[in-house]
């Protein structure tokens, strides 16, 4: 028998004496004088089986006949926070472009809804002073800065077209906002042109530097959109641009420009919705129609 100093037996003295705390935050804990904790084996299984059974029923669910016994209430959590796959919808390829919020949904919506009815398309941002060729599936062949009509606004002056371009006045010079399908021709100088809006004279072209005081090519150049408001409405675009993307894709088949606008609201122009929020109603629509049918 182990015999402690005092003449007393160390296991006979009461547990305050010997160092030893009872209970603790794990049943079957003992902390002894030298303080090392000793697990009494028996409690400590007792409660590593629980604690295994606990995370085995909230985790893995148990089955009967095919189908998870788990609260509703949770599987009602966990499916509204995790991802849904929604299938039979597109997106547009953007590649490295990083666009606007009203591109990127513009975008999304005409290669979600096929509103380019298979034809090659084009984007303008007008806020942010770029344009965007796609492909017929969305695909994003190149993007450039712009430069646009001198005034803000949506919508072209009635009969703005037939007016000599000396009648115009600057509030007059707007780029519209819209969907255009886009044609192949020339101006009255005989210059190489898209036209957007033919009636409106508003087209898409080379940019031009006939007049030194206008630095048309040091606007495209500047990293800011705040110099690129200086044409008549017309779109201006980098030399190299419209032969490689612009020309080729209206030169040998129809084409739809798209003109975000500068006030007024994307889907209010073109009748566009959210691809993401539209599918995703869709879906939990059927995920509900879905687990009525099963509860049936």
């Amino acid at each position: 028998m182990r015999t402690a100093t005092d003449g007393r037996s160390m296991w006979r003295r009461r547990p305050e004496e010997r160092g030893v705390r009872r209970g603790g935050p794990f049943l079957g804990l003992r902390v002894a004088d030298d303080g090392h904790v000793a697990l009494r084996r028996i409690g400590a299984i007792r409660w590593v089986l629980i604690v295994w059974a606990a995370a085995s029923v909230v985790v893995f669910g148990l089955t009967i006949a095919g189908s998870p016994v788990l609260p509703a209430a949770f599987i009602s959590s966990f499916s509204s926070q995790a991802p849904h796959v929604i299938p039979n919808t597109r997106s547009a390829d953007f590649g490295h472009e990083w666009p606007s919020p009203d591109a990127r949904h513009l975008a999304d919506w005409i290669a979600d809804s096929r509103d380019n009815e298979k034809a090659d398309f084009i984007i303008v941002d007008k806020r942010y002073a770029k344009v965007y060729v796609f492909d017929a599936e969305a695909r994003l062949r190149g993007a450039s800065p712009v430069l646009l009509g001198a005034a803000l606004g949506d919508d072209s002056v009635p009969g703005i077209g037939s007016r000599p371009i000396a009648e115009v006045r600057p509030e007059e010079r707007t780029t519209p906002a819209g969907r255009f399908v886009a044609e192949h021709g020339r101006n009255s100088n005989g210059d190489d042109v898209v036209w957007v809006d033919y009636a409106a004279a508003v087209s898409m072209h080379r940019v031009r530097a006939t007049q030194p005081s206008e630095r048309r090519l040091e606007r495209l150049a500047t990293p800011t959109i705040d110099d690129n408001r200086i044409s008549y409405g017309c779109i201006n675009v980098p030399v190299d641009f419209y032969e490689t993307y612009v020309r080729p894709t209206v030169a040998m088949h129809r084409a739809i420009v798209y003109v975000l606008p500068d006030f007024k609201p994307v889907q209010q122009v073109f009748g566009s919705y959210d691809v993401v929020a539209m599918h995703g109603q869709t879906a939990g629509t059927l995920r509900s129609a879905q687990r009525r049918i099963r509860g049936a």
